[in-house]
């Protein structure tokens, strides 16, 4: 699948996370620190193959902007 970066956390250096990407079948993608195994542990209905990471809520509603205005001028 083909991602387009939607935003990066401003704080994480050139090449750190958290990510948000969009792919081109409309999903959203998230890169970020892998939860802890106690965090994991209060997940509900987690299926095989499916996992968790950590971003803040400033990353995400970063990329909701950047996704929001893009889709707002065709792109």
């Amino acid at each position: 699948m083909k991602l387009t970066k939607l935003y990066k956390d401003q704080g994480s250096g050139g090449n750190g996370c958290p990510t948000v990407y969009l792919g081109e079948n409309g999903d959203l993608v998230v890169q970020g620190h892998v939860v802890d195994s106690a965090t994991f542990a209060e997940l509900e209905n987690v299926l095989p193959g499916e996992g968790a990471v950590r971003i803040s809520a400033d990353v995400v509603a970063g990329a909701m902007e950047r996704y929001h205005s893009q889709h707002s001028k065709g792109q």
